[in-house]
């Protein structure tokens, strides 16, 4: 998998600590469309799997999380300042 990130965003996550959790969440409505949620506080739960920190912050996906995407793009927002994942350049999960 390839990990595409902007400067501002490998800066905010710096700032918070060098890591990201990326993890899909289902909608209750649309059909189910999954979309990509992203923190970089460490989740309640152990069900992430470390792939490593190649782009220059280590990035945690769920265990189970198959198949991965070609391209994982993370970038910033500035309002409110948040980190965004995009699986393929998409904003939600084939």
């Amino acid at each position: 998998m390839e990990i595409l990130a902007t400067e501002e965003a490998r800066r905010l996550i710096a700032e918070r600590g060098g890591r990201v959790y990326v993890s899909v969440k289902k909608a209750a409505c649309c059909g189910g469309l999954r979309t990509l949620s992203t923190r970089t506080s460490v989740p309640h739960d152990d069900g992430y799997r470390s792939l490593g920190s190649d782009a220059g912050f280590e990035l945690f996906v769920p265990q189970d999380l198959a198949p991965l995407p070609a391209t994982l793009e993370i970038d910033a927002h500035r309002f409110p300042r948040r980190i965004e994942a995009y699986w393929n350049g998409c904003a939600w999960v084939d």
